[in-house]
């Protein structure tokens, strides 16, 4: 947007702080290359067209803003006079994209002074030489060290998430590998058994209501109701006392493995009534050996289906077998890096789920957003564990009006007021020297802001923080990659 061209003047140029220092004769220079121009109110860039002036204010005010989904949210307003904007990065030439980072307009007539951005570079070049090059080291020094070390933050978190997920995967391993060689000396103690029962003189209906009654157990033990330990207990004593009254050995050892497979009193009195009572002894033993099989049938079962689990969220949290960009369900993709931190997250640390299952599957880079709620877990986590280590992580998802919100709520410290418009700086940390970066919230902020056109913003008191990710439920351009302007 053009504004109306006004007399320029070194003296009031040279008023301004960023010009103070300059001589008169650059002081003329800059009135000669440049222009005054008064804007009414309105636009006057707009963020992502070329850079093609800098603007340096007079008088007026100046509102900037960034765009963020479908709005245009306000980052700066200011009366303050010689505050800057525009083609601050022409110096750098078309080693990056020169767009306007930002939009901007007034809100009442203004006056700038403009410089178009070739010359603004061209000065800079000529005055100072040095400046450029210490600003150009730090441009560029600054991206390849925030690259560098958020190469370096992505792999450590893929050693934490791997140890966690290897400490998972030993446990229903282990379990599995001990019930396997458990039930090879059971299935092996079953045959002996079997074989005694066979030299036995039974009849073939005898037989029959014996294979009978071990069908009937192993379905029982399928059907397991739970007891509480108090209710086991009982269960144990009554059992006991039924098999010793029935000259069975050993039957305090029997009782416990019966009362798990959901055996009472009253199916030994149909065991019983169906056999002979020379009989019963073996055929007890038989059954003993039939429910313990089927419970270690079920404890390797409950270990592989673990393990199955495990596999599956690794690959869910990984995204390795998906599309880049796809429609998701963010409960999914929550649940399996819950799972993924598990080990991280600790015993202490409850974990509550406030899921809205209604909401829509929505446009997204899955393993991104995956990377997003491990880093604010993580957070979470070390701010719980910087007051004790004993607190809750609720994890919420809700509609806010027109867009899908998830929320990391803990119970730890808060974010002070002073720091919390810093967090999401780049290298900006509160952790101790080596413990942090600084890339985890930066990370995520561009994960959130620029590639899914969302909101990311912290609300915090003692004892009650909560990021928010707010996500379109819209799809965004696939191809937009854009990261944030330096």
């Amino acid at each position: 947007m053009s504004g109306q061209l006004m007399p320029c003047s070194p003296g009031e140029i040279g008023s301004l702080f960023l010009f103070e220092k300059l001589s008169p004769e650059q002081l003329g220079q800059l009135c000669a290359a440049g222009r005054v121009e008064r804007f009414e109110p309105g636009p006057v860039y707009t963020e992502g067209e070329p850079a093609t002036c800098f603007y340096v204010m007079i008088e007026g005010t100046v509102v900037l803003s960034r765009r963020v989904g479908g709005d245009d949210v306000e980052v700066s307003r200011t009366s303050q006079r010689g505050v800057y904007s525009g083609s601050m990065q022409a110096y750098l030439g078309d080693r990056v994209q020169q767009t306007y980072n930002n939009s901007m307009r007034v809100t009442e007539p203004s006056r700038f002074f403009v410089l178009p951005a070739e010359t603004f570079s061209d000065f800079m070049q000529e005055w100072f030489p040095m400046a450029v090059h210490l600003l150009e080291g730090l441009f560029f020094g600054s991206k390849n060290t925030q690259r560098a070390i958020g190469q370096r933050e992505r792999l450590l978190a893929l050693g934490s998430l791997s140890a966690g997920l290897t400490h998972e995967l030993n446990n229903p391993a282990a379990a599995a590998v001990r019930a396997t060689a458990t039930l090879r000396e059971r299935v092996g103690k079953m045959r002996h058994k079997l074989g005694i029962i066979a030299q036995g003189s039974y009849s073939p209906e005898v037989m029959a209501n014996l294979i009978d009654i071990q069908e009937r157990t192993a379905e029982r033990v399928a059907k397991a109701p739970t007891l509480s330990p108090l209710e086991a207990s009982d269960r144990e004593d009554a059992l006991g006392d039924w098999l010793d009254d029935h000259g069975i050995q050993d039957g305090w050892r029997i009782a416990p493995t019966f009362v798990q497979a959901g055996l009472d009193v009253d199916w030994l009195d149909q065991v019983a009534a169906a056999l002979d009572e020379e009989m019963l002894p073996n055929a007890i033993g038989w059954l003993n050996y039939t429910v313990e099989t089927e419970l270690l049938m079920d404890e390797i079962n409950d270990s592989t289906a673990r393990i199955s689990h495990l596999v599956d969220a690794a690959k869910q949290y990984s995204q390795l077998d998906r599309a880049p960009y796809q429609v998701a369900d963010v409960h999914e993709l929550l649940d399996s890096t819950l799972l993924m931190l598990s080990g991280k997250i600790g015993q202490q640390i409850k974990v509550v789920k406030e899921y809205d299952r209604t909401l829509p599957r929505i446009p997204a880079y899955p393993a991104e957003l995956n990377q997003v709620w491990t880093n604010l877990i993580d957070n979470a986590v070390q701010a719980i564990n910087s007051v004790g280590g004993e607190g809750t992580l609720t994890v919420r998802t809700a509609l806010e009006h027109d867009r899908l919100l998830v929320e990391f709520r803990d119970t730890g410290p808060g974010v002070p007021a002073d720091i919390r418009g810093r967090i999401f700086d780049p290298f900006f940390t509160t952790k101790p020297v080596g413990e942090g970066t600084g890339l985890g919230l930066d990370i995520s902020w561009r994960i959130v802001v620029n590639k899914h056109h969302g909101t990311l913003q912290v609300e915090s008191t003692p004892g009650d923080t909560r990021f928010q990710v707010l996500l379109p439920l819209t799809a965004v351009d696939p191809d937009d990659t854009t990261e944030e302007p330096q």
